[in-house]
């Protein structure tokens, strides 16, 4: 049986990090879910890479048990504000994670 990430989170966003970086914050309803999403291969460097059509050594995932939260830190594949960048704030990114099964 699987989890959708959209269920157990209560917060899926995105947003700019700087120029050459977003950021993905995962914050959860409860210590069940979070615990569940930490351990679940979905949200592995590997996979996140695939989604964002990145190489796994340009992700990287930070899990904060305090506030059952998770980051996830992405190289941009350009740079904010060039020609050809659609998101400068990097408030819409966070798509590829809202269909997500864990």
């Amino acid at each position: 049986m699987t989890t959708a990430l959209i269920d157990i989170a209560r917060v899926i966003r995105s947003k700019n990090a700087g120029p050459t970086t977003l950021t993905l914050d995962l914050l959860f309803n409860d210590a069940a879910g979070f615990d569940l999403a930490r351990q679940s291969p979905a949200l592995s460097a590997a996979n996140i890479a695939s989604l964002y059509r990145l190489a796994p050594s340009q992700v990287e995932i930070i899990s904060y048990p305090p506030a059952q939260a998770i980051k996830i830190v992405l190289d941009r594949a350009i740079v904010a504000g060039t020609p050809g960048d659609r998101d400068v704030y990097g408030a819409q990114q966070h798509g590829p994670l809202l269909n997500l099964s864990l």
